[in-house]
């Protein structure tokens, strides 16, 4: 079977490999030169002029990504040197915060909460009566409903400094708008599925070579074909295949931009108004990275949370990290800012006054500012996401295709592995 996959992002990655492991022969089409998708390898420099990589948009993972974590290690990628693992923490520059000991799930849990700093016993109280509700439940909720109404019986404390960080990392959407019954199931397999599963694995090299350059090396190491700069410009039914411009195949997956899909599903020649009509439904968030530099600087830990605030001069990154301390340039720090409006400039200048007064850090100095302005779909309550199905030998994979998690990597490689292994019903 000839199969066609038109995008090297995570989703696409994760396809080629599991449709050549099924002994297709597979062809895997990239726009650009650089594969990774929206979480892929930035040539920068330095302000002096030093080349620097750097990557579209901060991304972490955690313990519970298993799936690409098992692809990681199916390909030959030492996940213990290329990615820093710890316990989960949404601590802030005054050491207040959530920090989790390593002990059996959900014992670290429990222990964290009740080890708290800066927080009272009622707020201690509210979450662990709260989470307790979540469990007793299932983790499931009624689709209509937001993060914020699942969290009604939290206290302010609670809110702000731990389910709104995650809320904003793991959905890319604010809490009031955000969709509690994709939020629980996070949590879920977070925090109470396996021990470990809440870890934070924070990348210690560049988001291409986390996993999609071992990808395609192994692609083409079985006899695949890798298109790099490749844009494909027509798809079209032929007979029980598809011609991609000019070739046929009996089997494609779509593994790009959801408006890249639609571009070509439209044009192909075969109606299908159900899948187009949901995925132009979809709406989207922006996620802004902030990379600054500034010699000797230093923070206390790898991650850190930030204090957010739309006003009181504007605060808007949620997270910052420090690339010295992962494998980086020392003095090199990544602010995060998730479900992000406004103009670059004004991020940037906003941010680097964030830092001054919040880390201390004066005369921090901009590298780039990278705006991934359709980053994620915007994870609403009761929202519909297009199947993988789209017409007879034409799949879709990607973060924003029906399924349980949110704009992740996890959720991204789980979409390629599965629409791999559909092409061959």
């Amino acid at each position: 079977m000839k199969t066609a996959v038109i995008g090297a992002g995570w989703a696409g990655c994760a396809a080629a490999v599991e449709a050549t492991r099924l002994g297709q022969q597979v062809t895997i089409f990239e726009a650009i030169r650089t594969p990774g998708g929206r979480a892929r390898r930035v040539d920068s420099h330095l302000p002096d002029g030093t080349p620097l990589a750097l990557d579209n948009g901060q991304h972490i993972l955690i313990g519970a990504y298993s799936e690409t974590l098992r692809l990681m290690a199916d390909l030959g990628i030492d996940t213990k040197a290329a990615m820093l693992r710890l316990p989960l923490r949404m601590q802030f520059p005054d050491g207040t915060g959530l920090r989790l000991p390593r002990l059996p799930t959900p014992l670290d849990a429990l222990v964290g909460i009740l080890l708290a700093r800066g927080w009272s016993w009622q707020d201690k109280k509210s979450l662990l009566r709260t989470a307790a509700g979540w469990q007793s439940g299932g983790f499931a909720c009624a689709p209509e409903l937001s993060v914020a109404q699942v969290c009604d019986g939290l206290t302010p404390t609670v809110m702000a400094a731990l389910i709104e960080p995650l809320c904003v990392s793991a959905l890319n959407t604010p809490a009031d708008q955000a969709s509690a019954q994709v939020f629980l199931r996070v949590m879920q397999d977070a925090l109470f599925s396996q021990s470990g599963g809440s870890n934070l694995l924070l990348p210690r090299v560049d988001l291409s070579a986390l996993l999609p350059d071992a990808a395609l090396a192994w692609l083409a190491r079985q006899g695949g074909e890798v298109r790099l700069m490749q844009r494909v410009a027509s798809l079209a039914a032929e007979g029980a295949g598809w011609q991609i411009d000019g070739a046929v195949f009996d089997r494609v997956i779509l593994a790009c931009r959801p408006t890249e899909a639609v571009r070509l599903v439209q044009t192909c020649g075969v109606p299908c108004e159900a899948w187009l009509a949901q995925t132009r439904a979809l709406t989207y968030e922006a996620i802004t990275t902030v990379y600054a530099f500034l010699p000797g600087a230093r923070l206390a830990q790898p991650m850190l949370a930030l204090p957010a605030s739309a006003t009181d001069g504007g605060a808007p990154a949620q997270f910052v990290f420090d690339r010295g301390q992962l494998g980086g340039l020392a003095g090199l720090l990544a602010f995060v800012v998730s479900a992000s409006n406004g103009h670059s400039a004004v991020l940037t200048t906003q941010v680097l006054a964030q830092a001054d007064k919040q880390l201390g850090l004066a005369g921090l100095q901009p590298v780039q500012t990278i705006v991934e302005k359709r980053a994620t779909f915007a994870c609403l309550p009761g929202m519909q996401r297009p199947g993988a199905r789209v017409l007879p030998g034409l799949l879709a994979c990607g973060d924003y295709v029906d399924g349980p998690y949110p704009a992740t990597l996890e959720g991204a490689v789980r979409s390629g592995l599965q629409a791999a292994r559909n092409a061959t019903e």
